[in-house]
């Protein structure tokens, strides 16, 4: 009986441990920024920084390393060896300094990422991300050890919570258009959605800010939604969205005009690069 108490009390004690200690990673994750949150080397740069800072209370430690990764029609990433028709990496150009940082409370340290180009390569662009992986203390608060008292189970978890940072390299003559297509109103529960595509032509990826107001007839505009940072990152010829929408009080999403308009970020100058309608009887 011993036995089977015990097997039974295993799963779920491992359960609830694994859940503790991806909840603590994750919240110590959250407590590091990175500025900026992508990197582009256009014309003749040839170096970039990155700045982590530690808002948390702990020390915290992070390896970095290149990843390759593709965007799939959705917007998520998936890791990728190999490329398909019309990928590019930029890993073999990068370099970077340091690969691994241990952050103290309130501190901030800057990671350098130098290119060097070769002497033939292909006009277009080059991408690859830039990986920060914080590495879990092995005893303290996130530790298993610590926090099952040491009896039963002697494991240590050690998750690794990360982000990335594009890297993007264009070289020669690069240029793209992009257009909003497929608009159309859906819910989520209670809460309004606009449904689109972003579909992307041309030799460079697009990235900028997306905006969605409703104008009733006859009213002002209202707006219902502002999205920062939206790519559609090459090859990709599209990427679909579904944005969830703020509606006034008082107000119903009838008799007017939905208004979608994609553009570039206020530091890269806020050109419109494309907009769309959506008439609601």
């Amino acid at each position: 009986m011993a036995f089977s108490a015990l097997a039974i009390r295993r799963p779920i004690l491992l359960a609830g441990l694994l859940f503790l200690a991806q909840s603590l990673a994750q919240s110590a994750w959250a407590e590091l920024m990175l500025h900026p949150t992508r990197l582009v080397f256009d014309k003749n740069q040839r170096a970039a920084q990155i700045e982590l800072i530690n808002n948390g209370s702990t020390p915290a430690t992070y390896r970095i390393s290149l990843l390759n990764r593709r965007m799939l029609e959705n917007g998520q990433f998936e890791a990728i060896e190999t490329p398909a028709p019309g990928e590019q990496f930029a890993d073999p150009m990068l370099r970077y300094s340091p690969r691994q940082i241990t952050l103290r409370p309130g501190s901030a340290q800057t990671v350098r990422v130098m290119l060097r180009k070769p002497a033939e390569l292909a006009d277009g662009e080059y991408r690859s991300h830039l990986q920060f992986e914080r590495l879990p203390e092995a005893e303290g608060s996130t530790s298993i050890e610590s926090q099952a008292g040491g009896k039963d189970i002697g494991v240590v978890l050690n998750t690794l919570i990360g982000a990335s940072v594009p890297v993007i390299v264009r070289h020669g003559a690069t240029a793209a258009t992009v257009r909003l297509s497929g608009l159309a109103l859906a819910r989520e529960g209670k809460q309004p959605v606009l449904a689109l595509q972003f579909d992307r032509e041309g030799s460079s990826s697009v990235y900028g800010d997306l905006a969605v107001s409703f104008t009733p007839r006859g009213g002002k505009p209202q707006q219902l939604a502002l999205v920062g940072g939206i790519a559609v990152y090459t090859p990709n010829r599209s990427r679909k969205a579904a944005v969830p929408l703020q509606v006034p009080s008082g107000n119903a999403l009838a008799h007017g005009t939905i208004e979608a308009s994609y553009r570039d970020r206020p530091e890269a100058g806020g050109k419109v690069l494309a907009q769309a309608t959506l008439e609601l009887p």
